[in-house]
């Protein structure tokens, strides 16, 4: 083990061109702000931009995290699914609250959302599912993510079980499926920079606006 604490020491970070990130230059609304970034990191072609780490906390309080996929963004905030019988589905029914982080390696930038997480509509959380990809709608619709599998070969013959049903029902939707919206309280900019002076911005929510201001690295 010693090898490896020597081999992660001497890993290289903030490598390549970093961006440049003037805090003052910023828009009053954090979501405009991310979508900028995130529309950066898009056109720098950085794999996956809308992948994220979404955080939740059981009734017990520990904390358990899971890479998802952002589905939406507006001024209402930020969107991702799950299946209500999952692990995040359950701990987000106990503590509806949630926290996403953004990594985007190659610009050395990360955003911290947090903040409560509100149910959408059957309407809105079937169309998400409807917008799915074969393979993943599938998957979901069996409902059974997080449970133990014992032999591989009974997952994928409820997969193709499950496809066959959808092959024959295009509109068929679990009901457990619930599209979710966090509707952050604080978010975090954070621009990291090759001699460690990495800059983070902090919008805090008050009320109906929101509060800008620097955080120490």
């Amino acid at each position: 083990m010693a090898d490896l604490r020597q081999l992660l020491r001497d890993l290289p970070v903030f490598g390549g061109e970093l961006p440049a990130f003037d805090p003052v230059d910023t828009p009053d609304d954090p979501v405009d702000l991310f979508a900028a970034w995130l529309l950066g990191a898009i056109r720098a072609q950085i794999p996956e931009p809308h992948a994220m780490t979404v955080s939740t906390a059981g009734a017990d309080g520990n904390p358990s995290a899971r890479t998802l996929i952002l589905k939406d963004l507006d001024a209402d905030g930020w969107r991702f699914a799950a299946h209500d019988d999952s692990l995040k589905g359950r701990e987000l029914a106990a503590r509806p609250y949630a926290a996403l982080t953004f990594y985007w390696q190659p610009l050395a930038r990360q955003v911290r959302v947090r903040g409560p997480v509100v149910r959408e509509s059957a309407e809105r959380s079937a169309a998400d599912f409807r917008a799915r990809g074969a393979g993943a709608r599938a998957e979901a619709l069996i409902g059974r993510q997080s449970t133990p599998l014992t032999d591989p070969a009974e997952r994928d013959a409820a997969v193709a079980a499950s496809a066959a049903r959808l092959a024959d029902d295009p509109d068929l939707v679990p009901p457990q499926w619930t599209l979710h919206t966090v509707r952050a309280e604080s978010v975090e900019f954070w621009q990291g920079d090759k001699e460690r002076n990495h800059t983070r911005l902090r919008y805090r929510r008050t009320g109906t606006t929101w509060q800008k201001g620097l955080l120490w690295p």
